[in-house]
């Protein structure tokens, strides 16, 4: 084997090692980010609202920790297509969950009592 080998085979190595190294840290820092809205939402430390709002936050954290380590999405990486496409999932999926949630409100104002186009008025049953 010649120098060069060598040379290839430590950088295969370091990348392997940094890439374990940031599996790990993701992995903690997901485990302590999924305990603690556990330990806030079963010893009651907060209201109702405020909990919902704490929960919702280290969920998002931990969002950005799963993209960042696991993906490997950041604004260091090379492929900038990873995050453009990246964006425009979440913007699809967010266009579909507002729009589902839209609809939704909206079958439930027209099919309640309270919608003005909900009468029965000029209606004869046969």
């Amino acid at each position: 084997m010649s120098t060069n080998d060598f040379k290839v085979i430590d950088e295969q190595y370091e990348a392997g090692r940094l890439a374990m190294r940031s599996y790990v840290i993701g992995f903690v820092l997901s485990a302590i980010l999924t305990l603690i809205p556990y330990i806030i939402v079963v010893s009651h430390m907060f209201g109702k609202q405020s909990l919902v709002l704490a929960v919702v936050l280290f969920g998002v954290t931990q969002l950005l920790v799963q993209v960042i380590f696991f993906l490997h999405l950041s604004k260091k990486s090379k492929p900038q297509w990873n995050i453009i496409v990246f964006i425009f999932t979440v913007l699809i999926v967010a266009i579909l969950v507002v729009g589902s949630l839209w609809v939704m409100y909206n079958l439930n104002y027209n099919m309640t009592d309270v919608s003005p186009f909900n009468s029965n008025e000029g209606y004869i049953p046969q």
